[in-house]
């Protein structure tokens, strides 16, 4: 996505939201997980979002927020509140 625009900047900051409300009320969940959540439960369909995209996305904004954990039986990471 090209530009600075507002409506870019709310959905941004929509889905920081987002994510960290479900990974503090469901810790150590996947980012398969949250993408269902945020896919089906609060209708965010339009915003393209992956597991890959998610997983990007949250070293990339949310590093200081939240972190992760590897899962040693499927080699997954697993989200938590950064502590």
């Amino acid at each position: 996505m090209k530009g600075k625009g507002s409506q870019k900047e709310a959905r941004l900051q929509r889905l920081k939201e987002e994510i960290i409300d479900y990974v503090s009320i469901y810790p150590d969940c996947s980012a398969a997980d949250i993408v269902n959540y945020l896919s089906n439960e609060r209708r965010m369909r339009n915003h393209g979002l992956t597991t890959r995209k998610v997983g990007l996305f949250i070293p990339r904004y949310l590093s200081d927020m939240v972190g992760f954990r590897l899962d040693n039986s499927t080699g997954k990471r697993l989200y938590r509140l950064a502590y």
